[in-house]
């Protein structure tokens, strides 16, 4: 069985603690970030844990990703979801990876923050990897030996200014606003033997309670070991670090076919974009303030839970 675990505050001071119904056992010692609590902590030893416990209800959630971390994110690795963005998944040879600024990370139950220049804001729930240990050179990271660089489980979303991406090309700062990446609430800690049903989770997103998301990890396109092996040989990766798998089709984003998007290619940036622009306007998927963003992922059988995101948008004071 995996091990959930929840980083919060609790009068004053911030720990880390397994959950089992909605108690939580203090873990001992000070872990001030999540590589040092992944390096410091073991399943086998923590499934035992025992003393005094806390009501979930009483405590203030944290983020289980602290702000020191990486957050390396797949783009385009559902099928349906490539489709939608105005790709073709049989010509589309390439695993997409790009970044993150670790400044958005907020906890699970955080509101989220539209900046008052944004007006498409979408979401996009995705499976969160966290690395077990350091990366420093190129690997060969297979499913017999994933166990090794994966120490478990977290639910992200990958907000997104698409106004701000699409237009000027800008991934990093049109995904990095504050609060634009939710993580949590718990992370899960998988042994060997759990680390199958990674590719065995469904993923949900509902917004104002209306299904927007639904699709299983067993139908990405490039998993985790392959992802990792590609990343190994471009950069260093740390204990605690995030990676984020990408987000299944049911985005508020509308982008025109691949025959569109070659004639729109022909025609002056600045009528490209205002049709861009046009098109977005009419799609009333995109959130606004006031919704309330749900997110869950679960295996079938309950042994992985998650946990459930709900954020609530709201505007930019100004």
């Amino acid at each position: 069985m995996a091990l959930h675990v929840l980083h919060y505050r609790y009068e004053g001071r911030a720990r880390w603690g397994v959950v089992r119904d909605r108690r939580i056992t203090p873990i001992p010692g000070e872990f001030e970030t999540t590589g040092a609590f992944v390096r410091a902590c073991r399943v086998e030893e923590l499934t035992t844990l025992a003393g005094d416990t806390i009501s979930e209800s009483d405590v203030e959630w944290l983020s289980p990703i602290t702000r020191n971390q990486q957050f390396v994110c797949q783009g385009a690795n559902y099928r349906q979801h490539m489709i939608e963005s105005g790709m073709d998944p049989d010509a589309k040879v390439f695993n997409m990876i790009f970044t993150k600024a670790p400044g958005c990370i907020v906890p699970a139950d955080s509101d989220l923050i539209r900046p008052a220049q944004v007006r498409f804001l979408d979401y996009e729930i995705e499976l969160g990897l966290v690395i077990k240990r350091d990366i420093r050179n190129r690997e060969v990271i297979t499913d017999r030996n994933l166990h090794e660089y994966v120490a478990g489980a977290v639910i992200v979303n990958d907000y997104s200014a698409r106004d701000i991406q699409i237009p000027q090309m800008q991934f990093y700062k049109g995904k990095s606003y504050r609060t634009f990446g939710a993580v949590g609430p718990y992370l899960c800690l998988v042994e060997p033997r759990d680390i199958g049903q990674l590719r065995n989770l469904q993923l949900t997103l509902k917004v104002n309670g209306q299904v927007r998301q639904s699709d299983s990890t067993a139908n990405l396109v490039y998993g985790p070991a392959e992802t990792l092996t590609e990343i190994s040989g471009v950069h260093d990766l740390h204990a605690g670090d995030l990676l984020a798998t990408g987000t299944p089709s049911g985005c508020a984003l509308s982008i025109p076919s691949p025959a569109k998007q070659r004639f729109a290619g022909l025609l002056p940036e600045q009528v490209k974009w205002r049709m861009f622009t046009k098109v977005q306007a009419g799609r009333s998927q995109y959130l606004k303030a006031g919704d309330i963003v749900e997110s869950r992922i679960a295996s079938r059988d309950g042994a992985i839970d998650l946990g459930v995101q709900r954020n609530h948008v709201v505007d930019e004071a100004v």
